[in-house]
């Protein structure tokens, strides 16, 4: 597990191009028969993948959480953009398909991940937390969950939230979590941007074809940075920074949050005249 630590803004503004992306990029999500995971100590959120191909995959506890196993004290949800799989919470069987998920409470001790098809993975992607509570696991369907519309043609941002881990969806301690499509000809998301100090942010994206690039802007308002990403890679986003970003070409992403608010309309705007 690659650990990742906090970043005041002020150093940040001193950072090339390789020291950024070596502090809030995961450059590689997904490795087969593999639970590849990156610990960030913004929030001590986890995030990353696991997909399973010829083997089961089982989520033990790193040396990082200190614990007798990995939601001893931590909740998780997962959302499948791969092939048909089955994750298994405590000898319980869930087959969760592609674009479903799932939320898994404090206290599941033993969870395991495997593929359908091995030569179709599922590529399940993990975003995790502490937890001061336990809440039921649950499988969320993307029927399930709560979908808004946003955006316009015009400003190429029109776009569709599906809210999986959300207030309105599904219980949890502090995890919010969900997936974010942008329609054909559409490349902006989250424009004008945002922050909200009291939860950090973490996006992962994919859909993209192997020439397409996003352009995912960070940093403090009137101090941006840019990190150039590819398909399937995730980016840190602490409180502090703005989290945007444009593709060449439309594409879908994940969206995951912790602090101590989940109101998820609770963001501080950014006027396009204040950003430099």
């Amino acid at each position: 597990m690659k650990t990742l630590y906090a970043n005041h803004p002020k150093d940040v503004e001193r950072y090339n191009t390789t020291e950024l992306r070596e502090h809030f990029l995961m450059e590689e999500v997904f490795t087969e028969n593999v639970v590849n995971l990156t610990y960030s100590h913004v929030d001590r959120i986890i995030f990353g993948g696991a997909m399973p191909t010829t083997q089961t995959l089982k989520l033990e506890a790193a040396k990082e959480l200190a614990a007798t196993y990995f939601l001893e004290r931590r909740e998780m949800g997962v959302i499948n953009i791969g092939g048909d799989g089955i994750i298994t919470v405590d000898g319980e069987k869930h087959e969760i398909n592609a674009r479903d998920a799932i939320y898994i409470g404090r206290g599941s001790k033993d969870i395991e991940f495997a593929s359908n098809d091995p030569k179709n993975p599922a590529k399940f992607y993990i975003n995790s937390c502490p937890a001061h509570k336990e809440y039921p696991t649950r499988k969320i369907t993307k029927n399930d969950a709560k979908r808004i519309e946003m955006g316009d043609q015009e400003t190429i941002n029109k776009r569709v939230i599906n809210q999986y881990i959300h207030v309105d969806v599904c219980d949890s301690c502090q995890l919010a979590m969900g997936l974010t499509e942008l329609l054909s000809g559409n490349s902006w998301n989250t424009m004008p941007s945002h922050t909200h100090e009291r939860r950090m942010e973490v996006y992962f994206y994919f859909d993209m074809k192997e020439d397409t690039r996003i352009f995912h802007l960070m940093g403090k308002p009137d101090e941006t940075r840019h990190i150039v990403m590819k398909n399937e890679q995730a980016v840190l986003s602490p409180s502090w920074s703005i989290h945007s970003g444009v593709g060449t070409s439309n594409y879908t992403f994940i969206w995951g949050m912790c602090g101590e608010n989940q109101d998820y309309t609770d963001m501080d705007h950014i006027a396009m005249k204040d950003l430099r």
